[in-house]
């Protein structure tokens, strides 16, 4: 079976954003691997040794994938499905550290329906405390 190369990339986008505060946490660790074996790429050669954390993933390596999913002309649907994937691992752990939060907004930029920075800094809070409010009521 063929992975799609855009799920891979995803899944490597989500282990760079785990490990772009320096250091992955247990949630987040959890959640990758729960990721990783849903979307079907767990096995997958160039995802084992990041998802098994045999190397850390700097965060140009992360920003270099996250150029490589959205390509030269991101849609805004492409940017919002990137901010909730990312958002969903950033909540796993509880707490949102300021390169994570750094990351988000950067994509909001990247979006082209974006308008300002003060714009898309409250579209990054709201697509967030969407995905802990859904969070919250699967704990429910």
């Amino acid at each position: 079976m063929t992975t799609d190369p855009k799920v891979k990339t995803l899944v490597k986008i989500l282990i760079g954003t785990a490990w772009i505060d320096g250091q992955i946490q247990q949630e987040e660790r959890e959640y990758l691997h729960r990721v990783a074996k849903e979307k079907g790429v767990a096995n997958e050669a160039d995802i084992q040794p990041l998802l098994y954390e045999f190397r850390p993933v700097k965060p140009e390596e992360c920003y270099g994938w996250v150029n490589e999913y959205l390509g030269e002309h991101p849609t805004s649907e492409n940017c919002q499905k990137l901010i909730e994937a990312i958002s969903g691992l950033i909540y796993s752990d509880g707490t949102v550290a300021n390169e994570e939060a750094k990351l988000l907004t950067n994509l909001q930029h990247l979006d082209p329906t974006s308008e300002s920075s003060e714009s898309a800094s409250s579209s990054v809070l709201k697509a967030i405390r969407d995905v802990y409010r859904r969070w919250l009521s699967t704990l429910n």
